[in-house]
């Protein structure tokens, strides 16, 4: 007779791994099943991209994954080392200034005086205001979301709870409502009047988001982007010894080590069901798994119109699930350099210091709004928006000696291209942020050994992320908390019994954050 696991998950990244783990760790027969040949998804870290250096293909920085796993899982104990980033952000200027940001609160205000003296005394007020929304809304991200249709007791508690911690609040109310459902672009403006400054914090409003920052709902994925903290201190972004990978090979091995299954090269074709119950899976190489439980780390458009029969849904789900946007306009880059950028605005400053954090090629928020009116015409940006990282200067082992790795995010690069394909663009736009960031500093393309450009569409391919949305579907509010994936189902249990969400598609959304993975191992073993 065929074995029946007490649970199949549908995917290795990171929040399927955590399910995995607490599943595993509770006693459950766990199965993991992964498309890809490794594990991690986009969290990951492959060394067969250039020789010799460790890439984290997708997923290049940590802040976001909670604290709460890291200590259950003991995951320390099996590897996991978070290394800080100070200075935490640089931004190179055409005219040959730049500006520091970072923990070192002496540091960021002589920094920001350069520019106004005024931004500089604003800029501990907005840290702080940031710091009171954060205590409201950061525990929220372990909480299961109530059902706002058929409320139970609890989840009316949950919601007379969450009014009263808004309340607390006072007139600083207002502060979070602007944050939460508000344009980025006014909260900045509202703070500051250096360019310089709202245009590298701005970048925080759209990255992996199709919106430019006077958009409405970009504050919340400014505010979303600096929640966390690294080794205890918040607000600080780290690099993972290792690479990002090292996240999901921890993970995997934890849950191997508590009896887990894990099989890559496995993808899952279809989600069976049978008298209205999920009951295993079929893979695409004719196999069949039978469960008690069948859990996806799939997006919700994955899981419920390709895995699924879309017939088995309630018509008002599925209409739900069809509505979910999964516009994208992000590009990754991976370098490999043989050596390290200098950046014309910053010759003088000594042992590569400002390259410790996320260098910002951006001048002002109006640049964000131009590159943003390309992308919405289906366009790439003229003048694009680079977020660039060389997490060897900070962690030397992840490229040879002498060498360095650089990783590029770049905004606006639509999914739907109008007059052209990714197959023709793909190089062209990587030539053209080549071309920028020479601008900044010149020798850089002749430093470069190899590069690996990946489009939205190579995200959705390699990575099964529709439309390439990192976020795995829009963050915009109509998809948070009670109301992600969809009102009535944010609970990570679907209409069809025995079927579970557990990645991004559910509370409370994208990031390597872990929480989905956790939240919906809780609700399974009845521990929410």
């Amino acid at each position: 007779m065929a074995e029946i696991f007490d649970a199949v998950i549908i995917g290795a990244g990171h929040n399927g791994l955590v399910t995995a783990c607490y599943l595993a760790k509770a006693g459950m027969r766990v199965l993991v099943l992964e498309n890809r040949s490794i594990v991690g998804g986009a969290c990951v870290t492959e060394t067969d991209t250039f020789p010799g250096f460790r890439v984290s293909t997708l997923a290049y920085v940590n802040s976001l994954f909670r604290k709460e796993i890291i200590h259950d899982l003991q995951m320390a104990r099996h590897g996991f080392e978070m290394l800080e980033r100070s200075p935490s952000s640089y931004t190179p200027l055409p005219d040959g200034r730049h500006l520091l940001l970072g923990p070192d609160a002496k540091l960021t205000h002589s920094e920001i005086a350069k520019f106004s003296k005024r931004d500089a005394e604003n800029y501990p007020k907005y840290e702080a205001m940031l710091e009171r929304i954060g205590n409201v809304v950061e525990p929220l991200l372990t909480q299961i979301p109530p059902n706002l249709i058929r409320p139970s007791i609890g989840d009316l508690w949950k919601l007379a709870k969450l009014a009263l911690n808004f309340r607390s609040m006072g007139p600083k109310l207002s502060e979070a409502i602007d944050l939460l459902a508000g344009p980025a672009r006014d909260i900045l403006e509202h703070w500051f009047e250096s360019e310089p400054l709202r245009g590298t914090l701005a970048t925080d409003a759209v990255i992996g988001a199709f919106s430019a920052p006077s958009a409405p709902g970009t504050g919340y994925v400014l505010f979303h982007h600096v929640m966390g903290e690294t080794n205890g201190k918040k607000g600080v972004w780290g690099y993972v010894k290792g690479g990002m990978g090292e996240i999901t090979r921890i993970l995997a091995d934890i849950a191997k080590s508590h009896g887990a299954i894990i099989q890559t090269g496995t993808g899952v074709e279809k989600i069976l069901v049978k008298g209205g119950k999920a009951v295993g899976v079929a893979c695409s190489n004719g196999t069949e798994y039978s469960a008690k439980r069948v859990i996806s780390n799939a997006d919700a458009n994955v899981t419920f119109q390709k895995l699924l029969d879309p017939g088995q849904l309630p018509p008002e789900f599925l209409s739900g699930i069809q509505s979910i946007r999964y516009d994208s306009a992000s590009l990754k880059i991976n370098v490999a350099l043989d050596r390290a950028p200098i950046f014309l605005a910053s010759k003088h400053l000594a042992n590569n210091m400002h390259l410790r954090g996320t260098v910002h090629i951006c001048p002002d928020m109006d640049t964000i709004e131009r590159g943003f009116d390309d992308a919405k015409y289906g366009q790439t940006s003229k003048v694009p928006i680079l977020e660039c990282t060389l997490p060897s200067i900070v962690d030397p082992g992840i490229a040879p000696p002498g060498n360095h790795l650089m990783s590029m995010f770049i905004q606006y690069a639509p999914y739907s291209l109008r007059g052209t394909t990714w197959e023709t663009e793909r190089d062209v736009f990587a030539d053209r942020c080549f071309d920028l960031l020479e601008t900044y500093a010149p020798g850089f393309k002749a430093s470069v050994l190899a590069r690996q450009v990946i489009s939205p569409l190579d995200m959705e391919r390699q990575f099964g992320l529709t439309g390439g949305n990192i976020f795995q579907g829009s963050m915009g509010l109509n998809r948070l908390h009670a109301l992600r994936p969809v009102v009535g189902q944010a609970g990570y249990k679907t209409p069809i019994p025995g079927l579970f969400l557990c990645g991004s598609a559910a509370h409370p959304g994208g990031g390597v954050t872990g929480a989905p993975g956790y939240n919906a191992a809780r609700v399974i073993l009845g521990r929410g």
